[in-house]
């Protein structure tokens, strides 16, 4: 009896040390995505009044959350019924990194006059329509955020698609949460540094001081912080959306080149070429269907 209890004892930290290792090589899948999850949700979370900035991004943290409980039961009836479906919305998720990648580098080549969204800080503003813009820009964030988990819950599912159902209901649901938790307690973090910096300044009495050094730091840091996850998140995408296609792709798998070229360079290009590919087709599909609502018009 006690022999097969430790018996037991042993295949539990077994299957463990095995979700354990799994669940690392699905966060490293899927880390790539979470540059620009992170460079868009603080994004989303900024412009608002200050008191507002929490409680905004709580709203939109447990509609994330949501998502995922919609996404993850739905990706494991596929991954158990009809597996071939995980690896086609894996190459369609990646086209749409891939397009979307591609799109942000055109845009900063070629850039077009948009629409600059207003902070709703304006004192004028009355609370019924501060309320009313935050359900607006927190509906947006929520629905940018299910896009973005799908991609996330079906990366990290394709790494353990061979592996049996438990250990990828448990897998993917470790990262997903991970991946909630982990995005927006860092966006929160990055909202409140321009926050954090004005109380370091005003904390400060004398004119040169190290708190009002930090304040001023933190300040100015916050646009170049979100600048700089835009670029590491367009990166992130292409790189993310080329691996996929290496990977579940014969055609770009058995692609080699005469000069042997790092991994990274051969998904980054792929990523890239088929970006614009898509960013191609889709730029043309507007520019016939616009076309045509001005001739019926």
């Amino acid at each position: 009896m006690a022999s097969g209890f430790f018996v037991l004892l042993d295949d539990i930290a077994a299957i463990m040390d095995d979700v354990a290792v799994m669940s690392k090589i699905a966060a490293k899948k899927t880390a790539g995505i979470l540059g620009d999850d992170l460079a868009v949700n603080a994004e989303k979370a900024s412009g608002f009044a200050s008191s507002r900035e929490l409680p905004v991004l709580w709203a939109i943290s447990k509609g994330s959350l949501l998502n995922k409980i919609i996404i993850l039961p739905i990706a494991f009836l596929l991954s158990a019924f009809l597996p071939v479906a995980i690896i086609v919305i894996l190459v369609l998720g990646g086209l749409f990194l891939a397009y979307e990648g591609a799109e942000k580098i055109y845009e900063f080549i070629f850039p077009h006059g948009h629409e600059e969204s207003e902070g709703i800080t304006d004192e004028t503003f009355t609370e019924e329509q501060i309320l009313e813009a935050e359900k607006g820009k927190i509906k947006s964030a929520i629905i940018t955020d299910f896009i973005l988990s799908v991609e996330i819950v079906i990366i990290a599912l394709g790494t353990v698609i061979e592996e049996p159902l438990m250990q990828q209901i448990v897998v993917t649901s470790i990262i997903a949460l991970i991946a909630t938790i982990g995005v927006y307690g860092i966006v929160a973090l990055i909202v409140r540094m321009d926050e954090a910096g004005y109380k370091l300044i005003k904390l400060s009495k004398k004119e040169k001081s190290i708190s009002k050094f930090i304040g001023n730091v933190l300040v100015k840091a916050l646009p170049l912080v979100i600048k700089s996850l835009t670029v590491i998140g367009t990166i992130a995408l292409l790189l993310v959306a080329g691996g996929i296609f290496v990977h579940y792709i014969p055609f770009f798998h058995h692609l080699s080149p005469k000069i042997n070229i790092p991994v990274i360079i051969k998904e980054f290009v792929v990523g890239l070429v088929l970006g614009l590919v898509v960013l191609g087709i889709v730029n043309l599909f507007k520019k016939l269907f616009g076309k045509k609502e001005k001739a019926t018009a």
